[in-house]
């Protein structure tokens, strides 16, 4: 799989091919310390992805239209999953989406005492194909996230027995593992297969994995990379991760993994 795709490589495709991101925004927050939602909307615009998992979405009780915001005049409905709610407002994940939506729920996955964490389970729809996608965001300690990791998987395991009409299914988020032979991302692997790991913290000089694509089964998964910009590396702490699937890969056999870095 290449990691340096450009962003203009992934335009012009069929309907047969879904463009995933994910992106952490950092509240909207810059390098510089202002908050610019616009920023963060600019670089949407720029992936031009057909969905998006955003983590760390700050909607703001004095400033409620953010989702609306990020998705004016755009293709995009958003679905937000606050995990926190606090004075200012409520913190957590959204989708945006593209494709149609044919089911979604919320998903509690905090641990114990730390600062709750949830999921979104989505079902989408592109042609005769179903996608079912859990966006995420995962917690700072390894006991978090490996508890964690369990529940999504057991999740995982339970929608497909329960629903058989998903032809492929797509983790993303900020999965804040640090360590490639971490727990989490083992049993990870286990469950959909290897995949390239792509460094994306911090946006100036990325040296940490912590934002994932995981696709199963893996062969449909055509492209990864993450996007650089001179706006991108002002706009979070984050660069976003792109992922291409092409769904003509469920009319065919595995074919052998491309080159990359490999979990």
């Amino acid at each position: 799989m290449r990691l340096n795709t450009t962003i203009a490589e992934y335009r012009g495709l069929n309907t047969m091919k879904i463009k995933f991101a994910s992106y952490n925004i950092h509240r909207c927050y810059g390098r510089d310390g202002k908050y610019n939602p616009e920023r963060i909307r600019d670089v949407l615009r720029m992936l031009d992805a057909d969905v998006v998992a955003l983590q760390e979405v700050e909607v703001f009780e004095k400033d409620p239209g953010l989702l609306d915001f990020l998705c004016e005049d755009s293709r995009w409905t958003a679905l937000h999953g606050p995990t926190l709610s606090r004075h200012s407002g409520q913190y957590g994940n959204a989708l945006l989406t593209a494709l149609p939506m044919v089911s979604a729920r919320r998903i509690d996955i905090s641990h114990r005492s730390r600062e709750p964490r949830g999921a979104l389970s989505v079902t989408l729809e592109q042609g005769r194909s179903r996608i079912r996608v859990l966006a995420t965001h995962l917690g700072l300690r390894p006991s978090e996230r490996r508890s964690q990791a369990i529940r999504l998987l057991d999740l995982l395991e339970r929608e497909t027995e329960t629903d058989m009409s998903a032809d492929v299914t797509v983790l993303a988020g900020d999965l804040n593992e640090w360590f490639i032979w971490g727990r989490p991302l083992r049993w990870l692997k286990r469950h959909f297969g290897r995949t390239v790991h792509v460094r994306t913290y911090p946006t100036r000089w990325p040296v940490f994995a912590l934002d994932r694509i995981w696709v199963s089964p893996t062969h449909v998964l055509d492209h990864i990379a993450a996007v650089k910009s001179p706006l991108i590396l002002e706009a979070s702490d984050h660069l976003p991760l792109l992922a291409m699937i092409d769904l003509r890969g469920l009319q065919q056999p595995s074919h052998e993994q491309r080159p990359g870095h490999y979990d």
